[in-house]
C-alpha cells in the first residue's frame, strides 16, 4: 500500500529529525568553530596584547574576517595585526597587503578601517570549492583598552559581538594583570552572556579566565574587570573618580534582572518539560494503546491458509484462467499492475488467443523477421473480459482489414498511449472481478483489511506530526536528555504498534484457501517450467502441452527459459514443428524476441509515457544549471561595549 510506504518515510524522516533536535548536534554549514580561545595580556601602558585561536571547520569559503566598531571613548586603535595558520607544525605566517579586499587573496591578510568605519582583520583561507578543519592564529594589540579611576583600573571589553555570525562549541579565555595582586579578592570580574552558560572566575592573583559553551551566533560575550589601580601606569582615559561602588551598583542591578530572567526560564523550562512529558506520554501511549488493541483483533482474525503443498505443478492450475489472473494469484495480489506486468500479460493473451482459434501467427513472406496476426474471430463469446479487451483491441486497429503486422501494432501503441493506458485500466478491473467471482479472493476481507490498515497508519503519521511540532515546541526551553529519552520512548512504542499492524494485515490478507492454493499451484507450475529439463524424462509431458504452458511462461517472464530447454529436451522433433503454431514461430525465430518481449517493452514505454505526460502541468524550463551562490564569507564582529 502507498500509504504504507508514506509511512515509513515518514517515520524515519522524523526519527532523524528530532534525534538531531534532541541531541543538540552540530549541524555542518559553511563554518564552525570547534573552540574559539582568547590570550590577554594587559599592559601596564592601558594596552593590551591579544591573541585569538580559532579551531574552524570551513566548508567553501575564500575569506575570513573579524571586525571591531570604533570608538574612542573605549580604545583608541588597533595596531600590530598578525595572522598565522597553525594548523599543522609547519607553521605560515600570512603576508600583510595594506588593501581591502573582499575576496582575499589565500595566506594573506590586512588589518585595516574598512568603508564601514570599522577596524578590520581579513584573511583568505582558499577554500572556495573545498573544506578542511584548520587552526588560525590572530594577534593584535589594543591601545588604551584599560581606563584608570582613584580606586580601580578598568576592563570592560566585549570579545564576541552579537554580530558574530559562526556557531562555537566553546569559547574560552584567559586575561593576564601586568602584575599580581596582593589578593584575588581585589580583582572583581563579571561576565556578560546571553543564556548564562558561562563561568568566569580570578584563578590567581594575575589571572583571570572564562569559558563558555555551545555559543550559537547572535549573542554576544563580554568581560568587566576591576584591578587595583596602581597597575596602569598611563592611560589616555583617566577619570578622577571612584569606580567600584557604581560598578557594584550597575551590577547589581543586572544581576538580579538576570537572576529574574533566569528564575523565569526555570519556571518556562518546568512548564515545557511538563508539556514535554505530555506529548509524548500520549504519543507513547497512543501507540502501546493501538497495538494492544491489534494484538487482541489478531487473535479474533481467522486467517485463509494454504491446505495444499505444492513443489512442481505439471497442470494449468485452472481451466478458465488468463494471463492476468495467473499473475495476480502468483503475487498474491489484485493491485495496479506494473508496466512490465501488463507488458506480458497482453503479449501472453495474444499467444493464449492464437490457442483459442480468434487469431494465428504467421512469418511475412517479404520479410522473415516479421510477424502477421491474422484475425480469424473478431467476437469470441466464450472468453473472459480481461482477454476481450485486447481482443477488441487488435481488431479495432486492424478495421476492415483481416490482419496486422507486429510492427503496425508497436506504431499505433506508441502514437495512442491513452488507449493503452484505458486497457490496462480494464484489465485490472476486469482481473480483480473475475478472480473474486472465482472464489479466490475475498472481498470483503480486503475492505477490512484496508479500514484497518489505513485507520493505524493514518493515525501513525498524525501521531509522529504532533511528536516532531511537539518537540520543536519545547526544544530551546527543554534538556537534552528529556527530549531524546521522550524520543525514544515514542520511537519505541510506535515501532511496536507497526510491528503489530504488519501482523494483523498480514492476518487479514484477502485471498481464500481456494486461492492461497491456486498460488502455490502457479509458482509449482513456474519452478516445473523452468527446471523441466532436469527432471526424469518420464515426467515431462508431451510436447502439445508446451503450447499451453508457454502461454504462462510468457506472463512469468520466463519464456526465453523455456523454449532453450524445448529445443534441447526435444531436439529431435523441433525443426519438423509445423503443426505446433506459434511454438514453432518462437523455437525457429527470433519470434519471441521480436513479438513477445518487443510487445511487453512497447505496452510498458506507452503506458509509461502516458503516466509523464498526464501527472502534472509541465513546463519547458529545465530548472538546472550553474549556481549562483558567492563564496560566504564568515562576519565575526567583535564590538566594544
Amino acid at each position: 500500500m502507498n500509504i504504507k510506504k508514506n509511512v515509513l518515510f515518514t517515520f524515519f524522516l522524523s526519527i532523524l529529525f528530532t534525534l538531531l533536535i534532541a541531541c543538540h548536534s552540530k549541524v555542518y554549514a559553511s563554518l564552525y568553530l570547534n573552540n574559539l580561545n582568547f590570550d590577554v595580556q594587559i599592559n601596564a601602558d592601558a594596552s593590551m596584547n591579544v591573541t585569538e585561536i580559532w579551531d574552524i571547520d570551513i566548508e567553501e569559503t575564500n575569506t575570513l574576517f573579524k571586525t571591531f566598531k570604533t570608538d574612542k571613548t573605549k580604545y583608541s586603535g588597533i595596531k600590530d595585526v598578525t595572522v598565522t595558520d597553525i594548523t599543522s607544525s609547519n607553521e605560515i605566517a600570512f603576508n600583510k597587503i595594506d588593501k581591502l579586499m573582499y575576496h582575499f587573496t589565500k595566506n594573506c591578510y590586512y588589518g585595516l578601517i574598512n568603508d564601514d568605519g570599522n577596524f578590520e582583520i581579513a584573511w583568505g583561507v582558499g577554500l572556495d570549492n573545498s573544506e578542511a578543519t584548520k587552526k588560525y592564529l590572530i594577534q593584535y594589540k589594543v591601545e588604551n583598552a584599560i581606563a584608570k579611576y582613584n580606586d580601580y583600573a578598568e576592563l570592560y571589553w566585549q570579545f564576541v559581538g552579537s554580530d558574530f555570525e559562526i556557531d562555537s562549541s566553546k569559547i574560552t579565555g584567559k586575561i593576564r594583570l601586568p602584575e599580581k595582586a596582593s589578593t584575588t579578592e581585589n580583582i572583581k570580574v563579571w561576565g556578560h552572556t546571553e543564556g548564562l552558560n558561562g563561568t568566569i572566575y580570578a584563578t590567581s592573583n594575575d589571572t583571570i579566565e572564562f569559558e563558555i559553551n555551545k555559543f550559537n551566533s547572535g549573542r554576544f560575550v563580554e568581560v568587566r574587570s576591576l584591578f587595583p589601580s596602581d597597575m596602569i601606569n598611563y592611560s589616555s582615559r583617566i577619570f578622577n573618580e571612584n569606580r567600584l561602588e557604581s560598578v557594584i551598583e550597575e551590577e547589581t542591578v543586572w544581576a538580579n534582572e538576570a537572576n529574574a530572567r533566569r528564575l523565569r526560564r526555570q519556571k518556562i523550562a518546568k512548564i515545557a518539560t511538563g508539556v514535554a512529558g505530555v506529548i509524548y506520554a500520549f504519543v507513547s501511549g497512543t501507540f502501546l494503546k493501538k497495538a494492544y488493541n491489534g494484538i487482541k483483533k489478531a487473535k479474533e482474525i481467522n486467517p485463509y491458509k494454504q491446505t495444499e503443498n505444492v513443489e512442481y505443478f505439471r497442470e494449468i492450475p485452472r481451466n478458465n484462467a488468463t494471463p492476468s489472473q495467473a499473475i495476480s494469484v502468483f503475487n498474491k495480489s489484485v493491485s495496479e499492475f506494473s508496466s512490465k506486468d501488463i507488458g506480458r500479460i497482453f503479449s501472453a493473451v495474444l499467444l493464449d488467443l492464437s490457442l483459442k482459434k480468434c487469431i494465428e501467427f504467421e512469418i511475412s513472406p517479404e520479410n522473415k523477421k516479421e510477424v502477421i496476426i491474422k484475425i480469424i474471430k473478431r467476437i469470441q463469446d466464450n472468453l473472459e473480459w480481461s482477454e476481450k479487451y485486447i481482443l477488441d483491441f487488435i481488431v479495432g486497429i486492424a478495421k476492415d482489414k483481416d490482419e496486422i503486422t507486429v510492427k503496425e501494432l508497436k506504431k499505433y501503441m506508441k502514437k495512442h498511449a491513452t488507449k493503452v493506458a484505458k486497457i490496462k485500466e480494464n484489465i485490472e478491473k476486469a482481473n480483480k472481478k473475475e478472480i473474486i467471482e472465482n472464489k479466490l479472493y475475498d472481498e470483503t476481507r480486503e475492505s477490512e483489511k484496508d479500514k484497518y490498515a489505513g485507520a493505524s497508519y493514518g493515525y501513525t503519521i498524525f501521531m509522529l506530526i504532533i511528536l516532531i511540532f511537539g518537540t520543536v515546541f519545547v526544544s530551546a526551553l527543554v534538556s537534552g536528555r528529556v527530549i531524546l529519552y521522550g524520543i525514544i520512548a515514542s520511537i519505541v512504542t510506535a515501532t511496536i504498534n507497526i510491528i503489530v499492524t504488519k501482523h494483523v494485515t498480514k492476518k487479514l490478507q484477502p485471498f481464500t484457501d481456494e486461492g492461497l492454493n491456486e498460488s502455490a499451484k502457479w509458482e509449482g507450475l513456474k519452478k516445473f517450467m523452468v527446471s523441466f529439463s532436469m527432471l526424469d524424462k518420464r515426467e515431462i509431458p508431451e510436447l502439445e502441452l508446451w503450447e499451453h504452458y508457454l502461454v504462462y511462461a510468457t506472463a512469468f517472464g520466463v519464456a526465453d527459459k523455456v523454449l532453450k530447454q524445448l529445443k534441447i529436451v526435444y531436439k529431435d522433433v523441433y525443426e519438423n514443428m509445423n503443426n505446433y503454431g506459434y511454438m514453432y514461430l518462437m523455437m525457429n525465430t527470433d519470434f519471441s524476441s521480436s513479438f513477445s518481449n518487443a510487445i511487453s517493452s512497447s505496452v510498458a514505454s506507452s503506458y509509461t509515457s502516458t503516466l509523464s505526460s498526464g501527472s502534472g502541468s509541465g513546463g519547458g524550463f529545465s530548472g538546472g544549471g550553474g549556481g549562483g551562490r558567492r563564496r560566504p564569507e564568515a562576519v565575526a564582529e567583535d564590538s566594544h561595549k
